[in-house]
C-alpha cells in the first residue's frame, strides 16, 4: 500500500473519572475511523489528568498491568470493531517495576507488542523519573496496512536520535503521542512552538511524516497547549490544532511519493555512521 490514512485526536483530559476520559478518547476514534482514518493517536497518559506535575507514592495505584489497563481494553474493542489501529499510551505496571508505555493494538484489537518511553524528563511540573522507569527494550516498528510505522512517546520526541533510529528500522511515518504544556518555573516560557519545530525538523531530516497528538485544558494550573499536528515528508503542516480545538485531525499520507523524495534526498546515502561514535557516548 502506498496511501496510508492517519489521525491525530486533541482532547482535554483533565476529569478525575477515568471513564470519562476514556469514552471521550473513544468518540474521537470514532469519528477518526468514520472519516477514513487507519492509525489514529491519541494523546498521552489519556486516562487521566497528567499526574506526573507533582511527586505522591498514592498515584502509583494509576499503575495496571498491560491486560488489565482500561485504557487498553477500551481501545482494544475499539480497534477491532472499527478495524484499525490504536497506538494507546498507558501508565504500566509490570511486577514491581513501572513504566510509560505504549500498546500497539492492531486492526484486529490483538496487542501487536508494546513500547516503553525511552527518554525519562524530571524537572518542575513534569516530575516523570519518579514514577517510570526507563524503557530498555529499544525502539519499536510496526507494519500495518502496508506501511511501517514508529513511535515515540512524548520526551522521546525531542531527540533526533529516536527519529533517526525509528528511520533507520524501516519506519515511513513517525507518531508521537504527547502531553504538554506550560512550565511552572517560567510563566513566560511557550514551547508550543519549538515542539512543533523539533517534530517538523524529524519530518525534513528522515523525509517521512510526522503525526502528533497533545492533550488540552488547564489542569490544577498546568495549561497543556494541544497544537496536535499531522506534517509531510517536507515538514508542512498538513493538518493542524491551535490551543483549544477539541477533535480530530485526518490525512491521507502518499508513502510512495515520500519514499521517492526520500531516495532523492539522500540523506541515507550520504551518512557517515563510522563518524558518529561520541554520539553513543556520555558526556
Amino acid at each position: 500500500m502506498t496511501m496510508l490514512t492517519v489521525a491525530a485526536l486533541q482532547l482535554p483530559l483533565g476529569s478525575d473519572d477515568e471513564a470519562e476520559n476514556i469514552a471521550a478518547v473513544s468518540s474521537l476514534v470514532e469519528q477518526a475511523a468514520q472519516a477514513g482514518a487507519q492509525v489514529i493517536l491519541p494523546p498521552e497518559l489519556f486516562s487521566g489528568p497528567y499526574f506526573c506535575r507533582e511527586e505522591d507514592e498514592a498515584l502509583f495505584a494509576l499503575a495496571r498491568p498491560l491486560a488489565d489497563h482500561p485504557s487498553v481494553i477500551a481501545m482494544q474493542a475499539l480497534a477491532a470493531r472499527l478495524k484499525v489501529a490504536i497506538p494507546t499510551s498507558f501508565f504500566e505496571r509490570d511486577g514491581h517495576h513501572y513504566y510509560n508505555t505504549m500498546a500497539m493494538i492492531g486492526p484486529d484489537g490483538a496487542i501487536m507488542g508494546t513500547y516503553r518511553k525511552s527518554h525519562i524528563p524530571d524537572g518542575p511540573g513534569y516530575e516523570e523519573k519518579y514514577y517510570f522507569r526507563p524503557g530498555n527494550d529499544g525502539f519499536k516498528v510496526w507494519g500495518l496496512f502496508g506501511a511501517k510505522i514508529g513511535v515515540g512517546i512524548c520526551w522521546d520526541q525531542w531527540y533526533p536520535e529516536t527519529a533517526r533510529v525509528l528511520a533507520l528500522m524501516g519506519a515511513e511515518v513517525l507518531f508521537y503521542p504527547t502531553a504538554i504544556g506550560s512550565e511552572p518555573y517560567d510563566a513566560d516560557l511557550d514551547t508550543s512552538r519549538m515542539w512543533r519545530r523539533a517534530m517538523q525538523g524529524h519530518a525534513v531530516s528522515n523525509c517521512m511524516p510526522v503525526v502528533a497528538a497533545n492533550r488540552i485544558g488547564n489542569e490544577c494550573g498546568q495549561n497543556f497547549y494541544g497544537h496536535s499536528f499531522i506534517a509531510d515528508e517536507w515538514g508542512d503542516l498538513v493538518e493542524q490544532f491551535g490551543a483549544e480545538e477539541t477533535g480530530v485531525l485526518v490525512h491521507r499520507l502518499d508513502l510512495a511519493r515520500a519514499a521517492r523524495h526520500r531516495a532523492g534526498m539522500g540523506f541515507f546515502r550520504d551518512r557517515r555512521p563510522q563518524l558518529y561514535g561520541r554520539i553513543a557516548q556520555d558526556i
